[in-house]
């Protein structure tokens, strides 16, 4: 997938430049769990590491995906009402399956991509790329994560056919044996591979990008998290730099800089005007930048992070501005967006279909409509929180998907990860 980015009036394509980072293993034995073993490769932590990245305009981009193996199997239909014959007959049916050659193929790949970094075009940039220039980090293609439900299609952390099915009751569960039994999540569901997958890519992208690819090891700028849906607009880099440069001189204390909401303002007179406000995972998910400082607080925050019973890495991270981290969030948010959301087609998506390229066309319109009020030289805060104000906000709803103990302990072994 290429990532399109407008610098004034040149159209730059860039091609992915890869930096597949360090392969996984060091020391230390995970705690095995009474729900179940953890993934062998974590079970011993080794040295490890993974990413892509590409230059654009003297900055990295690194872009996250999975590898791609086979579908997992279904998981065993079992009713509420079944009797306890039945719950047994088919505890007998649930096939013991071993991991096929392929995927074990593929997970050597991902883990020799992911040791090698490999950085393409180094050469054309190295001299030039300052420590604090921006870093991209893209979720679509070229850092493998190496626990992704495609390299474990048949076992944790992917879906294994001795799980409980989601919908069944913890009594009958118990009877049934099946490996996470004693851990539904907060409304009484078990876990859902496809769901638990997210919480556990975002948590590993960020903690990898800024302690395991080693281009990075001195890193002293932004890293801006963007996704394959985002469409970003010319001007983006340039208001960042500009935003990083207010920062440091008028709020040391803002955590987050945003490059704006979901809600698409006008330019006119609001493109060179930024808000100080408490994060809200609703508003400000989307372009996030942030600083290794504010990431080292967050990974002091793992245990708490990674055992809230919520498979949406935003709202967890909601939990934790009124939870853990020493003081709540606040974000410097651009008034006129830099980044707009430009595909319904993602994992909450229900539409019988999505068109991608609709909403291109309107923000297309949106940006040359306003080609003039990009750029600006310089920036205003226009609102600010009182020093009194109102503190965190905390999340009005847990949405559940991460009551299961396995998706705990993988989550938090990943700062163990050399």
């Amino acid at each position: 997938m290429r990532f399109r980015i407008y610098k004034r009036k040149v159209v730059i394509l860039t091609v992915v430049v890869v930096i597949c980072g360090l392969a996984f293993w060091s020391s230390g034995r995970q705690k095995k769990s009474d729900s179940g073993p953890l993934p062998k490769e974590v079970e011993t932590v080794r040295k490890g590491s993974s990413v892509s990245s590409s230059s654009i305009n003297n900055h990295i981009q690194v872009q996250a995906t999975a590898a791609v193996s086979k579908a997992p199997a279904p998981p065993p239909i079992i009713h509420a009402n079944d009797t306890h014959q039945e719950i047994a007959k088919e505890k007998e049916q649930i096939p013991k399956l071993e991991t096929d050659n392929t995927t074990l193929v593929y997970r050597s790949i991902v883990f020799q991509l992911n040791f090698d970094q490999t950085i393409r075009n180094e050469e054309k940039f190295k001299a030039v790329r300052q420590k604090d220039d921006l870093v991209v980090v893209v979720q679509v293609l070229q850092i493998f994560f190496p626990f992704s439900i495609q390299l474990y299609p048949e076992e944790f952390p992917g879906h294994d056919p001795k799980d409980c099915p989601r919908d069944l009751p913890k009594n009958d569960a118990l009877k049934l044996g099946c490996i996470n039994a004693e851990y539904p999540d907060s409304f009484g569901h078990y876990r859902e591979a496809k769901f638990s997958q997210t919480k556990h890519h975002w948590w590993w992208k960020l903690h990898f990008v800024w302690d395991r690819v080693r281009v990075l090891k001195d890193h002293k700028g932004m890293v801006l998290l963007i996704e394959e849906d985002h469409y970003v607009s010319p001007d983006f880099i340039h208001l960042l730099k500009l935003m990083s440069s207010l920062k440091r001189e008028q709020c040391p204390d803002c955590d987050i800089l945003s490059l704006g909401s979901y809600s698409h303002i006008g330019y006119s007179s609001k493109a060179n005007r930024v808000e100080v406000k408490a994060w809200k995972s609703t508003e400000h998910n989307m372009g996030m930048a942030l600083s290794r400082e504010t990431y080292q607080k967050l990974i002091k925050c793992t245990d708490t992070f990674c055992t809230y019973d919520d498979y949406n890495w935003d709202w967890s991270l909601q939990h934790l501005t009124v939870s853990c981290l020493p003081s709540y969030w606040k974000v410097m948010v651009s008034e006129a967006p830099r980044v707009f959301h430009a595909g319904d087609c993602g994992m909450h998506h229900k539409k019988t279909a999505c068109m991608p390229i609709s909403q291109k066309t309107k923000i297309d319109n949106i940006l040359q409509s306003s080609g003039n009020q990009l750029f600006p030289k310089n920036l205003l805060i226009t609102k600010r929180l009182p020093a009194n104000g109102a503190g965190g906000v905390a999340p009005h709803v847990k949405n559940g998907g991460w009551g299961d103990i396995r998706d705990h302990e993988l989550c938090k072994s990943y700062v163990r990860l050399q």
